[in-house]
């Protein structure tokens, strides 16, 4: 009878505390080396770090618009040859791989920043403070954002990378907000979070301590998707000229092709490299999103059998 009661006590211990929880790092980590997409993305990413942080590594050039001479075709001194205006190609997608990087980054770390505040108070509030912000996720998500950004970045004159990334981030967070509003719903009404009432904890502290260690994975998704968002939209404005046009970028790369009509003049590669570096970032994004998926949902972690069983 003491053991059963002893038992009972445990467990009701267990569950008011909340769910269990491992280390956030060792999770991911261990998501990420047991899947075979997951790992292919952290491996491209992890090369096209190296190239921002470090471009040396990858070219000796270092002045991407350093001149040559005009359209020389891909060798041993130019890999991929050399544009209308004499500058190297490959030279320029490695150092052009800094800016792209650095604005898919910032602007989704922004935005999903402004997605977790707005989702997860919407979700944790009551009453007005929950349909005015549920109103305002609702206006950003069906006004058509890519005119949106084209009408913003036209007014502001294009601009550098700090009002392309205002622009994102102010376009980019509503269905964030919306995910995690609803995944927040669930958490709500938990025990964990009712013993944190109890004991008479802060809003303030249940969000933070109880309900976003709980969402990690989420969360991750949600940079994740940001980033991508922010890289291809960013892409898509620089190669309309809304961007700033002299910045060695993928996306200036793709409008200055596009300009001295790279693929009718046998320059082909001046189209294809930032074309494929902004497909296969946005790839990693994508791969990597897959660890995120088996950390908050077990049902898609593979099964591994035991050894001695069949």
């Amino acid at each position: 009878m003491s053991a059963v009661t002893a038992t009972t006590t445990t467990t009701a211990e267990a569950a008011a505390q909340g769910p269990s929880r491992a280390r956030p790092g060792l999770a991911v980590l261990r998501a990420v080396l047991g899947n075979t997409k997951a790992l292919i993305g952290a491996i491209m990413l992890l090369i096209f770090v190296v190239a921002a942080a470090v471009p040396r590594v990858f070219t000796s050039v270092s002045d991407p618009n350093k001149k040559f001479e005009l359209m020389l075709p891909p060798g041993a001194g130019h890999i991929l040859g050399t544009n209308a205006f004499g500058q190297d190609i490959w030279a320029q997608l490695v150092w052009g791989t800094r800016p792209s990087l650095l604005i898919a980054v910032v602007a989704g770390a922004l935005a999903s920043v402004l997605s977790v505040i707005i989702g997860v108070s919407s979700a944790y509030l009551t009453g007005i403070g929950d349909n005015l912000l549920s109103l305002l996720t609702d206006v950003f998500l069906v006004i058509p954002a890519f005119p949106l950004i084209i009408v913003i970045a036209a007014y502001a004159g294009g601009g550098g990378q700090t009002v392309v990334v205002l622009i994102l981030v102010i376009t980019g967070w509503a269905y964030g907000a919306r995910q995690l509003r609803a995944q927040a719903m669930s958490l709500r009404n938990r025990d964990f979070l009712e013993s944190a009432r109890v004991r008479g904890e802060r809003t303030a502290y249940i969000i933070v301590a109880e309900i976003l260690p709980n969402m990690v994975s989420l969360i991750a998704a949600t940079f994740l998707g940001a980033a991508l968002y922010a890289l291809l939209t960013a892409a898509g404005l620089q190669f309309i000229g809304l961007g700033n046009s002299s910045t060695v970028s993928w996306g200036s790369m793709l409008h200055w092709a596009q300009t001295n009509e790279a693929l009718q003049t046998g320059q082909q590669w001046w189209v294809i490299a930032p074309g494929l570096c902004i497909g296969l970032l946005g790839a990693s994004f994508a791969l990597l999103n897959y660890a995120f998926d088996e950390i908050s949902n077990p049902a898609l972690r593979p099964v591994r059998r035991r050894k001695g069983r069949k």
